[in-house]
């Protein structure tokens, strides 16, 4: 299970960021969640009885959830420009 490379997190971070040094906008928090989240889910793939990692990755999804509905009461189209950007449903 490997983490997020300082790197990976740098250009996630610049990508979504929504002024230059951001780096706690919930736009940002979603995208280093999401890429986490699609990290073990890799791992849960090769692993299928890691329970202690399926539960941290129902965590994870959980708080992406809480950001996401966060951002949905805010503003209505960051949210949506933000899935989007994701590729995530709904």
């Amino acid at each position: 299970m490997s983490m997020i490379t300082p790197e990976r997190r740098q250009a996630l971070i610049k990508e979504y960021a929504t002024a230059p040094g951001d780096t706690g906008s919930p736009e940002v928090q979603v995208a280093l969640l999401s890429e986490r989240i699609s990290s073990l889910t890799e791992h849960m793939k090769a692993h299928p009885k890691d329970f202690h990692s399926r539960r941290g990755l129902l965590v994870l999804v959980g708080q992406r959830r809480g950001l996401l509905d966060y951002v949905k009461r805010k503003n209505q189209q960051r949210y949506e420009s933000l899935i989007g950007r994701l590729g995530l449903r709904r």
